[in-house]
């Protein structure tokens, strides 16, 4: 034992030595997941791609202006004889411009109510992104901690296989005098074999971890710090679901979906009666100098397209109805979500205090073992295995230690409250409400399209 506390202080004056190092923080991965997120980088294109839907959709309300130029030449070849022309061959020329507007002025409120639905897409998308982002940081915190558990069980499983080393010289030393059997020797011998096998696993597991920090976290880990003091969350059960209730994203996405089916069946009905449209047009041509100008009214109703808008409208209901179950299912599953997530932490609090048991107990267990086995009452093997006892005991310790504190997020992420903004890391996010006023009212080459090419340029940086 005098010797294990020798090694274990020289690895923390090792340690001690190397701890002027700059070593990463939880918020600095974090941080560096939401800067260097692909997937958020994707969401966010998605939500622009709705932002200009919702552009879109204004367009339409506006009127149409077309202009046409228009130029040609033509040559006639006539025979001679046949020909009532009085010139057989000839060429001619023409020209013209036409301007022509055209706009929709009533179509049963169709215009207004696409705009509506397109802005209640935004809204959903908004939801979505923020739900992407809790996946992002929920997956930084684990490989975080994954990592720290992971360096962890190395050193535990090292300094098992130095132990071990110790204890198999020593059935060796014994062996020569006599005290111990050849079979003591062996069992020392496979222990050892076994340990350093264990301790190969556990090493392939830190290369996986390192991997998983990598993906998650955008580069690989150099020295990681201590693990800070964990978010509140919720003080019971209810609380935390009265929260995820009011703040989960996919609730909220769901509840827009709602509204967007439901402009939608409206959308459909419209379809059904009457739309009224007004053209102007402007003509000239410019080889006869004759212009002219007009202006008119359209009405057109379809009377039969087959069954078609009436399916339309059906599917629109069909729609309406799906939204509004999803969104009674998104209450189930994210109720569900908080209740299992919040069972977890419970049972990783308890399995921190039940393996802080077993660690005191199969320490003198241990103590006891060795002892006797001094004494000639225990063999080696029975202290090798109240040794592994031991080591067991000290990695469900610290697994339980992990899963208690990855659950406090898990916990968060199932509140919707596992964002940037309530972490408070302090870093400029993502602000869905530029791009989308930028755009919201089709600006084309105006001060407004110079504000958007400046935001794209921020994007692209």
């Amino acid at each position: 034992m005098r010797k294990i506390v020798k090694m274990l202080g020289f690895v923390a004056g090792i340690a001690a030595g190397s701890a002027g190092a700059q070593a990463e923080t939880l918020a600095d991965a974090l941080v560096s997941a939401y800067k260097t997120s692909h997937l958020l980088d994707q969401n966010q294109a998605v939500l622009r791609a709705a932002d200009e839907d919702a552009a879109i959709a204004v367009a339409n309300l506006r009127p149409v202006i077309d202009f046409v130029a228009q130029a040609g030449w033509r040559k006639y070849n006539n025979d001679a004889a046949t020909s009532s022309l009085p010139v057989p061959n000839f060429e001619t020329t023409s020209s013209s411009l036409a301007v022509t507007g055209s706009v929709v002025i009533w179509a049963g409120g169709r215009g207004r109510l696409q705009v509506e639905a397109a802005h209640e897409s935004v809204l959903a998308t908004r939801s979505s992104l923020v739900n992407v982002e809790q996946q992002v940081l929920l997956s930084a915190v684990a490989a975080y901690v994954n990592l720290g558990l992971a360096q962890e069980i190395v050193g535990l499983r090292e300094s098992n296989v130095r132990v071990i080393t110790q204890e198999m010289r020593a059935a060796r030393d014994r062996f020569e005098v006599g005290e111990i059997t050849q079979t003591d020797v062996s069992q020392a011998e496979a222990a050892l074999a076994a340990a350093q096998a264990t301790l190969a696993a556990a090493q392939g597991q830190l290369m996986i971890a390192r991997e998983n920090y990598k993906a998650s976290i955008g580069h690989y880990p150099d020295r990681l710090s201590g693990l800070p003091r964990p978010p509140s969350t919720a003080k019971s059960l209810g609380d935390a679901k009265a929260v995820a209730m009011r703040s989960h994203p996919s609730i909220g996405q769901q509840q827009h979906a709602v509204k967007a089916a439901d402009l939608a069946v409206k959308i459909a009905a419209t379809a059904l009666g009457p739309t009224i449209s007004g053209e102007i047009s402007v003509n000239k041509d410019t080889d006869t100098g004759l212009g002219n100008s007009g202006i008119g009214l359209a009405m057109s109703q379809t009377l039969y397209a087959g069954g078609g808008k009436s399916a339309t409208y059906r599917r629109a209901l069909a729609g309406k109805d799906q939204a509004s179950a999803g969104l009674l299912q998104t209450t189930v599953t994210v109720e569900q979500t908080v209740g299992q997530a919040w069972a977890n932490l419970v049972v990783a609090g308890a399995s921190i205090d039940a393996t802080r048991k077993q660690i005191s107990a199969a320490q003198r267990a241990f103590d006891g073992v060795r002892e006797e086995a001094q004494l000639g009452a225990r063999t080696t093997l029975d202290v090798l295995t109240a040794e592994q006892d031991l080591l067991s005991a000290r990695v469900s310790r610290l697994q339980a230690e992990a899963d208690r504190y990855i659950g406090v997020y898990n916990l968060l992420a199932s509140m919707g409250l596992l964002t940037v903004d309530h972490l408070k890391l302090g870093i400029p996010t993502y602000d869905p409400e530029a791009y989308y006023n930028a755009v919201k009212d089709a600006p084309a080459a105006s001060a407004q399209g110079k504000r958007l090419d400046r935001i794209l340029k921020k994007i692209g940086n």
